[in-house]
């Protein structure tokens, strides 16, 4: 691989990168917002950049894909400032983990009005409710998107001298990416976790899971050594999940495995049933609803046609991207995500792609899943191991292996910048893997002890600070103009949906999950 790079370094270069930022809205009060999407920022189901999550107080905020990060993070900027416009005194909150909540029933579903599309997204999230909780709802994080440049793509297959068509050769190496981030992802915790505390309100609606936790003060539960808690066991892990043997070595595998979860009724949820009185409850009564319950820490994607469902359009066009969603947020920066760390996650997925990536089995699937725990609940723990290649070696021993093969890719994606922002950025990893103490979550526990306050205290008091961030900032007049008319489509195409006939929604689900195109529409 290195004898490649130095010779064609830019082949690195200019893959598409495109962030998804969810961030819940909190009052004036610091409680999650029980109010509705705001109109004023269009329509949660049509609006391209501006839509919510799974909870109605879930904002989410979507980036076009960039070749040049710097462009993905003004446009998330952009985004910013317009949603703070028109928050009405509310903020969002800067962690990944909720505060000012109260019970299942303080989270409010996510609507999208009455349009066969809409019902869908709704009852599925009330498939996530009965079978999850509504607490889980409220749990932000960011995806990361990557797409492989293309010039890199055909260098690839042509140096391979594959018999296989470059469409096939693109999607066993974009599974070999997932494979190899699989089991080296838990890094992503380590250096970025910012979520090593917990409300004790979280757990009202299931108090059984405070027995696993620390009390930091009369308010916060805790690990002391946690990085990722939102990467834990206490979100959207469930037992049946676990046992779910999706195959990452193929995509046909990978389709057909996770076809079968949506396809294969479970008996906790044929318990729940699908409607009462009329009123659905959930989509169906199978292992998963759609293929987005699915939690993975990383998935193939595929833009879906009019009314596709993700598998179908992994089965039509490959992979076009990867998905990472091992992301928490950062309380400390205003977007969320810095440029740095964004330059990290790039160089660290060509890493993973430009690797050999045997296929995993059911066994190093178990570890690799083990390995993320453990690091998610203890990763700052000194001398913690983790299980590699069968065998033990401590996390910073590990960590520093990883940093090093990074070194050629990052230097390679240095050679078209007029600075070393990704070696920068990985001489910066370095530091936090030589002292924990720098890392996030090491850095906001230090912060509520200094500032005496619980896990909701320091939360939104950072969150204060950035919304005044935004407050002294300002769109420029064609920009926010771009964004009104934006709104305004988003609410004439959802306006247009619902006018439209529709048909008896048992029969649209139906030809949904037969495969039948019945809109354009996602199921996010």
């Amino acid at each position: 691989m290195t004898h490649w790079l130095k010779n064609n370094p830019h082949l690195l270069s200019g893959g598409f990168k495109g962030i998804e930022k969810e961030s819940l809205r909190i009052d004036t009060k610091g409680l999650i917002s029980k109010t509705v999407h705001p109109y004023a920022l269009g329509s949660a189901l049509t609006h391209s950049e501006i839509t919510t999550d799974y909870s109605e107080a879930l904002i989410e905020l979507i980036t076009p894909p960039f070749s040049d990060i710097r462009d993905t993070l003004k446009t998330l900027q952009n985004i910013h400032q317009f949603v703070y416009e028109n928050l009405d005194g509310e903020h969002l909150l800067c962690a990944s983990m909720p505060c000012g909540i109260d019970g299942d029933d303080s989270i409010r579903i996510a609507e999208y009005g009455a349009s066969n599309i809409g019902q869908m997204k709704h009852v599925y999230r009330h498939g996530l409710w009965h079978r999850y909780g509504r607490t889980m709802q409220a749990i932000a994080g960011i995806h990361f998107n990557y797409s492989v440049p293309e010039p890199l793509w055909e260098f690839l297959h042509h140096q391979s001298k594959k018999p296989e068509s470059l469409a096939d050769f693109k999607n066993a190496a974009y599974f070999g990416l997932i494979r190899n981030f699989q089991r080296i992802g838990w890094i992503i915790l380590y250096l970025f976790g910012a979520s090593p505390a917990i409300c004790k309100n979280f757990f009202k609606s299931r108090p059984a899971l405070m027995t696993q936790f620390e009390e930091f003060d009369d308010g916060t539960l805790y690990h002391p050594f946690a990085t990722s808690l939102r990467m834990s066991d206490i979100g959207y892990k469930s037992k049946n999940q676990a046992n779910l043997a999706i195959d990452y070595n193929t995509l046909d595998g990978y389709v057909r495995s996770l076809s079968a979860a949506i396809s294969t009724p479970y008996a906790d949820y044929e318990r729940i049933g699908i409607s009462e009185n009329g009123i659905y409850k959930q989509l169906n009564t199978n292992i998963l609803q759609i293929e987005n319950e699915f939690y993975s820490i990383m998935r193939p994607k595929q833009i879906a046609l009019s009314g596709e469902k993700p598998t179908s359009a992994l089965r039509r066009g490959g992979v076009k991207y990867v998905e990472m969603r091992a992301l928490d947020l950062n309380p400390f920066h205003p977007l969320g995500i810095n440029e740095s760390t964004s330059r990290f996650i790039e160089a660290l997925l060509l890493t993973c792609l430009l690797t050999d990536s045997p296929e995993i089995n059911a066994n190093e699937l178990c570890i690799n899943n083990s390995n993320q725990l453990i690091v998610a609940n203890s990763g700052r723990k000194p001398d913690v191991e983790l299980v590699k290649n069968g065998q033990t070696i401590t996390l910073q021993n590990w960590a520093r292996e990883i940093l090093i093969s990074m070194e050629p890719i990052c230097e390679a994606l240095d050679s078209t910048e007029t600075v070393q922002p990704y070696s920068r950025s990985l001489m910066l990893q370095r530091e936090l893997v030589d002292d924990s103490r720098l890392t996030p979550s090491a850095r906001m526990l230090t912060a509520m002890r200094e500032s005496k306050k619980p896990f909701a205290g320091f939360a939104l008091n950072q969150s204060a600070k950035l919304a005044a961030f935004f407050a002294e900032q300002s769109l420029n007049d064609a920009t926010r103009q771009e964004f009104i008319t934006s709104v305004k489509d988003s609410h004439a195409k959802q306006s247009e949906l619902e006018t439209a006939p529709q048909l008896p929604f048992e029969e649209f689900l139906q030809r949904y999950f037969s495969g039948d195109a019945v809109n354009s529409f996602s199921t996010h």
